[in-house]
């Protein structure tokens, strides 16, 4: 008898926000900045964020003889999310192709934001100089096919444009027809209403089975950078609850919290959800692969083998 199922999977390559940081006490969530990889059976990888965790995935492919061919899904701009592209290898090679959405920031496009960042005095180099093919599409409200899957991009509350995203695949085991992952990496709470949520964010992650979401502060840490565009990992949860999540993923980590802070932070957040609408809390570490069955498993019962008498 044999029990095989196709599955959806998620890897955390870099989890941190606002800066790589990387010394003893982090070593178990790890240093490097916003990269998710979503994994599809005979489909190219989607990528959430371009962070410094881009440059650890590209290690996992250096032994991969066929180009790279993938999509990212970029939330915004800032240097945390976009960085790790100078660094990803297997772009750098004949025939490999990366498609980049994002959203275009004050009349400046995607393609012209990455012209400005990764060239001279910043970089030696610009992202044309690459041997692979690197195509830019503005989004800033759109719903799209990436493969298998169905993409939704909405704006959320940040600093600057900033998406959320929204990836569902469809899966006969799933309730409502498919999967959905949603990820929300930069998230500003309201400054005095810890209860309101923006509707596009809750369009977005309307009963997702997995939200990975901004979690960077304490309570304390946010009542003194209630306008630094991130929320408390209490907004998290509230998020998840209005949403009706399954599992809420604790996300973008600030750089000032080791493990046992973050430990700490988890298990405050596994106590409050009790009672809540959410299945289950945990948080992302570098490497982590959390894994959705697309198709229900069903034993394959082998026929019998008939002996001929003698």
């Amino acid at each position: 008898m044999n029990t095989q199922a196709a599955s959806l999977g998620v890897t955390f390559y870099g989890v941190r926000g606002s800066t790589p940081c990387s010394c003893e006490s982090n070593q178990r969530y790890g240093g490097n900045t916003s990269c998710v990889v979503v994994d599809l059976p005979d489909s190219d990888p989607i990528i959430f964020d371009l962070g410094t965790g881009l440059r650890y995935y590209g290690q996992q492919l250096a032994d991969s003889r066929r180009p790279f061919h993938g999509t990212a899904l970029v939330s915004h701009l800032h240097w945390d999310h976009v960085q790790g592209l100078p660094f990803f290898a297997p772009i750098n090679q004949v025939g490999a192709r990366l498609e980049v959405y994002g959203p275009p920031e004050d009349g400046c496009s995607l393609e012209a934001a990455f012209d400005q960042f990764m060239a001279p005095p910043f970089f030696p180099i610009g992202f044309r100089d690459l041997a692979g093919d690197i195509i830019f599409h503005d989004i800033s409200e759109a719903s799209f096919a990436v493969g298998a899957a169905t993409v939704t991009a909405l704006p959320v509350p940040h600093i600057g444009a900033t998406n959320g995203y929204r990836l569902e695949v469809p899966s006969p085991s799933a309730p409502t027809g498919s999967l959905s992952v949603v990820y929300i990496s930069d998230h500003q709470q309201p400054r005095n209403d810890g209860q309101s949520v923006d509707p596009a964010v809750l369009a977005l992650a309307a009963g997702a089975d997995l939200l990975i979401h901004d979690a960077q502060f304490t309570p304390e840490e946010f009542a003194d950078r209630t306008h630094w565009g991130h929320c408390t990992v209490d907004y998290a949860l509230e998020v998840a609850h209005q949403a009706g999540v399954k599992e809420l993923v604790l996300f973008h980590h600030d750089p000032a919290h080791d493990d046992e802070k973050i430990d700490a932070m988890l298990a405050d957040a596994q106590k409050k959800a009790e009672g809540l609408n959410i299945e289950k809390v945990s948080a992302a570490w570098e490497s982590r692969v959390i894994s959705l069955p697309l198709e229900a498993i069903t034993p394959t019962i082998e026929a019998p083998v008939v002996l001929s008498a003698s």
